[in-house]
């Protein structure tokens, strides 16, 4: 292995965590912050207030062409014929020819000729690979943007915290912006998306400004936080993290991402042509094998990844799972063969820890939207 390959990569904002005081961590190559202090404090910073995440280690790849449209109409699973208006963002995933996903990501809409990608930092050289491979027949010029940051701000007064750094006409056109649309605001791409289940911004600006920018932020009031509360909001949220909950061998059905699929017809009155298609109608028709279900300990302990789950259709194991400081016990997402199984009935399922059979209730997830616990009393 070459010396550049275990070497972890800096964002640009790297000599920033570090004043901070932030712990650093190996994060998919990246060196990256893990809390600043405490990974509890930071997660209910965002679900009660705002928290800013540097997530610059993401990817950005922009598609340039006259038929990007059509390459992404074969390249991904839902229907990019969704967005019309520019700014307009589709979360989606790429998928192999078995129906396995080789990454989740979010698509905007710029025009009909730039469409912009972004994919997860882990993947970014297998998805930049097989993207450019797929584009080659639509003649699509695929551009990675690694001179952009990316900052994510979360929470209840995310918005406005970030509008108020804003020029008079920014923050007009910032605060107009519905949820899952974009667009460009005093030389930033500001999205209203995020990875938390709160409500906010995911900002890519030059990685000329982040430093300042990320100051300003600060001094606003508004919070660093790490990867870690990133995991636990996101597990609150009911959102995948690739690698842990899908893979290549994991069909978005088997991810409880049935919603990301559109098993659309196009204006040939033909079904759309996208990888992995027959397989994702086969399952649709005849069930998926497995199943994702959310779970909730009651008793003490922490769900982790790879423990064996037991069900009357036979034995799964946890995906992700952590203690979820909003609920104040442990979540999980599990995958498990298929069959119903009752929700929110103690014991209906049990999970192997340390050779104890615990029992745990199946909820339907998220298990926390707006700062709130969504999760039935037992």
């Amino acid at each position: 292995m070459s010396h550049a390959a275990t070497t972890p990569q800096q964002t640009v904002l790297n000599a920033t965590h570090r004043a901070l005081g932030a712990k650093m961590v190996d994060f998919g190559g990246w060196d990256m912050p893990i809390h600043y202090g405490s990974q509890i404090d930071e997660h209910h910073q965002v679900r009660r207030d705002a928290g800013m995440f540097d997530v610059s280690h993401m990817t950005v790849v922009d598609l340039h062409g006259p038929r990007v449209r059509d390459f992404l109409r074969h390249l991904v699973a839902n229907s990019v014929d969704k967005l019309k208006v520019s700014g307009k963002a589709l979360y989606t995933a790429m998928l192999n020819e078995h129906g396995g996903v080789i990454d989740d990501l979010i698509i905007y809409y710029r025009n009909e000729a730039f469409f912009r990608l972004v994919v997860n930092a882990a993947t970014r050289d297998k998805d930049l690979a097989w993207i450019s491979a797929q584009a080659k027949a639509f003649d699509v010029e695929v551009k990675e943007r690694p001179e952009f940051a990316m900052i994510a701000v979360q929470g209840p007064h995310a918005r406005e915290k970030v509008a108020g750094l804003l020029s008079a006409e920014g923050r007009a056109v910032a605060m107009k912006l519905g949820k899952f649309a974009a667009a460009e605001v005093d030389g930033m791409f500001v999205a209203r998306t995020g990875y938390t289940g709160e409500d906010g911004f995911e900002i890519m600006l030059a990685d000329t400004q982040a430093a300042t920018f990320w100051q300003r932020l600060l001094d606003a009031g508004v919070k660093p936080a790490g990867l870690g509360a990133r995991d636990t909001l996101r597990l609150e949220a009911g959102m995948n993290l690739y690698g842990q909950d899908m893979d290549e061998t994991v069909s978005p059905y088997e991810a409880a991402l049935a919603w990301t699929v559109a098993l659309d017809v196009g204006a040939d009155s033909k079904p759309r042509d996208f990888i992995g298609r027959e397989v994702l109608e086969q399952q649709k028709a005849h069930g998926a094998p497995r199943q994702m279900i959310g779970v909730v300990m009651d008793e003490k302990g922490v769900l982790r990844h790879g423990q064996k789950v037991l069900t009357a259709h036979g034995e799964g194991e946890i995906l992700s799972g952590t203690f979820s400081p909003t609920l104040g016990k442990a979540i999980a997402f599990a995958r498990v063969p298929a069959g119903e199984i009752a929700v929110n009935e103690p014991g209906a399922v049990r999970v192997d820890i340390r050779g104890k059979e615990v029992p745990v209730r199946v909820v339907k997830f998220p298990f926390v939207r707006d700062g709130a616990s969504l999760v039935p009393a037992k």
